[in-house]
């Protein structure tokens, strides 16, 4: 059977023949990398039959990329220059609202583990990965002990110890702290800080996602104790625009929405490196002016998130220029979001008030004519790389194979959306429609993007040959990812009809990616005044099927059980019309050529710069 497994998932069937993978393990992972939950069960079965008495005494896990690094000396290869045309409002990653301050955090703060782009997990501050193999995860997973690396020191030489990891948990778990990833650490029972190195962290439930809190772009990188614990504000204000961290860089200079400098960590756990001496993130300017400073120009060594056009892409690539294109991953979902409260209608001190429905888009047939009546494959086709490479997606949880639902399929039909508004009261009043004296009239909301602005025209568009007015009106993505408070322009606050970004659907199972239309216990996960808006639900849907549903899947140990409840999800927002996802992409960045690809370790999982430590150049 070795010889028929091909790819990524040939790594971890090798480690699994090795005994170095138990069967759990080798399905949550297989599984992680979109092989279906039988296929990966069929292979296990295989492999039990060759397995030897010795089997499962070690874990398996990735190893971070690190090519020619053992000779060089810290700081030898002078500055290096990245583009980020979302410039970051903030650096603290643990109230983060935006990819943008995330990004820029991740070259001083760090989390426990890295998921690499094979789905491997990587020991980053810990000894090694926790596993039901060596004991550190329980065989039920209500249960994981983390061992953290001796000798790893705060930027400002302080110790990193477990109490650092029981006081981050403590910290996201006070709702006065304004957490955006409070929901990855409340199914945390308890915590017992073992020894100064080790932290074991108990269950309510089996939590199959355990990783998550850990890892990845969800997770929360570990916070210092002795600099936070106690703290008043004014000291938290200056942690979040110099932070203390662990990684190998600390703020030099930092310009909110414009520019960060960085300096070397002097006291970073690995002598040699960082290779670069300094790092300059610039912010400001478009996508496309990016991608020429770093592909046609090479002003810039690394350029984020190159949403421009293919044909525009294409035109710029030429063997002779000092800069490449560079893709990667494919698991991010672009959507319109609806918003199912009222955004022109304050309560209590907020608009868009969870139990204040919204008068037209409540209406099931008005949610589902605007669905069936936007034209995505145009959107695939003119705007990204085709249905091929970018398709159009009627799913909105999609790229994950086991979990794609086999019961939607994408439409679009105008004349069937008209009936549909015909049928519901919606009738013609000029050139658009109105019902019972409300005009359908929609704002649709998104951030400054020569794609999205495209995207937003021929939406327009489509919804005037349905009989919709739509307003559409963008603003800078540091006002709509920066949830400081008083600004009411944010995707959290949700003040308009209709909003459109992009979110990666992230590593199986996708607990942290379905929360967004999980509403809690009391409306505890909508984004509110109550929790300064930092509820995952943005769209203020209740739905309680969808809540029962999560609820279990969320502790769901059994991979199969777990991708049929993920379809379920799925199902019920698609039959809901409840949001309007539009094209799966991947992720494309503008490299100059003399930096080490293989060091930059692009993954789907987890930030551009994680692995900054390790890049070089050729």
């Amino acid at each position: 059977m070795s010889s028929e497994i091909r790819g990524p998932f040939s790594r971890l069937h090798n480690a699994l023949l090795k005994g170095e993978l138990n069967r759990r393990d080798f399905i949550e992972r297989a599984v992680g990398l979109g092989m279906s939950a039988g296929v990966a069960l069929m292979i296990t079965d295989a492999a039990a039959q060759s397995a030897t008495p010795e089997a499962t005494a070690v874990a398996a896990e990735g190893v971070i990329p690190s090519v020619n690094t053992e000779g060089q000396t810290r700081g030898e290869g002078g500055e290096v220059k990245i583009l980020q045309w979302q410039a970051p409002s903030q650096l603290n990653g643990v109230v983060a609202t935006g990819d943008k301050d995330n990004l820029a955090a991740g070259l001083v703060q760090e989390s426990l583990m890295v998921r690499l782009a094979d789905g491997m997990l990587a020991p980053q501050l810990v000894t090694q990965i926790p596993s039901t193999a060596n004991g550190d995860l329980a065989e039920d997973l209500t249960s994981v002990t983390f061992r953290l690396k001796e000798g790893v020191l705060w930027s400002d030489g302080e110790p990193l110890t477990a109490a650092d990891i029981a006081f981050t948990i403590e910290w996201i778990l006070d709702v006065n702290n304004a957490a955006t990833t409070y929901s990855l650490y409340e199914p945390i029972a308890e915590k017992e800080v073992v020894d100064d190195l080790t932290i074991k962290i108990t269950y309510a439930d089996p939590n199959p996602t355990w990783a998550d809190a850990f890892t990845g772009m969800g997770s929360v990188p570990v916070l210092p104790k002795h600099v936070l614990e106690g703290a008043d504000q004014s000291v938290t204000d200056a942690f979040r625009s110099k932070p203390i961290g662990t990684g190998p860089y600390v703020v030099e200079e930092f310009s909110a929405n414009d520019q960060v400098t960085y300096a070397i960590n002097e006291n970073y756990r690995e002598s040699n490196k960082p290779f670069f001496s300094r790092v300059v993130l610039k912010g400001g300017g478009d996508a496309q002016s990016a991608a020429r400073a770093s592909i046609q120009t090479g002003e810039f060594d690394y350029a984020w998130n190159l949403a421009v056009e293919p044909d525009l892409l294409r035109d710029m690539e030429n063997p002779d220029n000092p800069g490449e294109l560079v893709t990667y991953g494919g698991l991010t979902i672009e959507r319109m979001n609806l918003n199912f409260s009222d955004p022109n209608t304050e309560v209590d001190g907020q608009r868009s008030e969870m139990n204040t429905p919204h008068p037209i888009l409540s209406d099931l047939a008005v949610r589902k004519a605007i669905t069936i009546g936007t034209n995505r494959t145009l959107m695939s086709e003119q705007f990204y790389f085709g249905p091929v490479d970018e398709p159009p997606v009627q799913n909105v949880l999609s790229g994950i194979p086991s979990m794609e639902s086999p019961n939607t399929e994408l439409v679009y039909d105008p004349e069937a959306a008209k009936a549909l508004l015909d049928e519901a009261g919606w009738v013609m009043d000029g050139d658009f429609r109105a019902k019972d004296g409300v005009a359908l009239k929609l704002v649709h909301f998104t951030t400054v993007s020569a794609v999205r602005q495209k995207i937003q025209a021929v939406f327009k568009q489509n919804m005037k040959d349905i009989g919709i007015d739509v307003d559409i009106q963008s603003v800078d993505s540091a006002i709509f990812f920066d949830n400081a408070a008083g600004n009411e322009q944010n995707n959290s606050h949700f003040y308009q009809d209709i909003n459109q970004f992009a979110s990666g659907v992230g590593a199986p199972p996708p607990v942290a990616y379905m929360i967004r239309w999980y509403s809690g216990e009391n409306g505890r996960e909508i984004a509110q005044k109550s929790n300064n808006w930092t509820g995952r639900n943005l769209q203020r849907y209740i739905n309680p099927e969808y809540d029962a549903i999560y609820s279990a899947a969320r502790i769901e140990p059994d991979p199969a059980k777990s991708a049929e409840m993920f379809i379920q999800l799925n199902d019920i927002l698609f039959n809901d019309a409840a949001v309007l996802p539009l094209v799966r992409y991947g992720s494309k960045a503008g490299v100059i050529k003399t930096l080490n690809r293989e060091n930059l370790a692009l993954s789907g999982f987890e930030f551009s710069y994680w692995n900054i430590a390790n890049w070089n150049r050729v």
